[in-house]
């Protein structure tokens, strides 16, 4: 059976993809949680244990080991059926959008860190380079949901694209972003999923807090919610 490990679950956009997808689509796995170490650089050395970058998330395969959320994603589609959809066109533009979520977002990722538990209420006037992330992301969900069909992004089976922007449905909720319509009744599909509310439920039980992302989130505006258990 494979093993995902990962980070926590408030915080860890990245160990989401993979933990989700496997989830959705009904693929067995171990879970094994590793919080995030206080000071810098103490991630990176307790993550070594498990991941030759010392990042997460990481798949092991028996002895076989695939770090990288990409990574991961690629591995599967090896061996599963449904990462990605059959249809060439369809395919193509998954792996792209991907992609472009994998390598890019740099705004969106830095002034809007996941942090499932909070609300938080942005300035009024967004910097410029956040307001062109979200404006991208909600062309590229407007144009997947039309050109395929919906209702989910490369079209009516959830796949390893819809992982990859999983986390941006938690910032959406965080942040109250703005997007169009559709987008929007996407980013709700993402977030009633049952693996969604599994981690989400699971998110907010976390006592455990990192001070670094803690800071990020105050910083991004203002915090007028917390829905976790106390901190311990």
């Amino acid at each position: 059976m494979y093993q995902l490990h990962i980070a926590n679950k408030n915080y860890s956009s990245w160990s989401l993809r993979p933990w989700l997808l496997l989830s959705e689509l009904g693929i067995p796995f171990e879970e094994h949680l590793v919080t995030f170490a206080q000071g810098n650089g103490a991630s990176w050395q307790a993550f070594r244990a498990f991941s030759p970058s010392g990042k997460v998330p990481c798949l092991h395969d028996g002895e076989r080991v695939v770090w990288d959320s990409l990574a991961i994603a690629e591995y599967l589609a090896e061996r599963h059926m449904d990462v990605w959809p059959s249809d060439p066109d369809a395919h193509a533009w998954a792996r792209c959008a991907a992609a472009e979520m994998h390598a890019g977002f740099a705004a969106l990722r830095n002034q809007c860190g996941m942090n499932c538990g909070l609300r938080i209420r942005l300035p009024d006037e967004l910097p410029a380079a956040l307001q062109g992330d979200i404006a991208r992301i909600d062309e590229l969900w407007s144009e997947g949901l039309a050109r395929f069909g919906g209702p989910f992004l490369a079209g009516a089976k959830f796949g390893a694209v819809d992982a990859f922007f999983a986390p941006v449905a938690f910032r959406i909720q965080s942040y109250g972003l703005q997007l169009g319509a559709p987008s929007s009744d996407y980013a709700q599909r993402l977030l009633a999923l049952p693996g969604m509310r599994r981690w989400y439920d699971a998110a907010l039980q976390e006592g455990w807090r990192d001070e670094e992302h803690e800071r990020e989130a105050r910083q991004s505006g203002t915090v007028w919610q917390d829905l976790r258990v106390p901190a311990s």
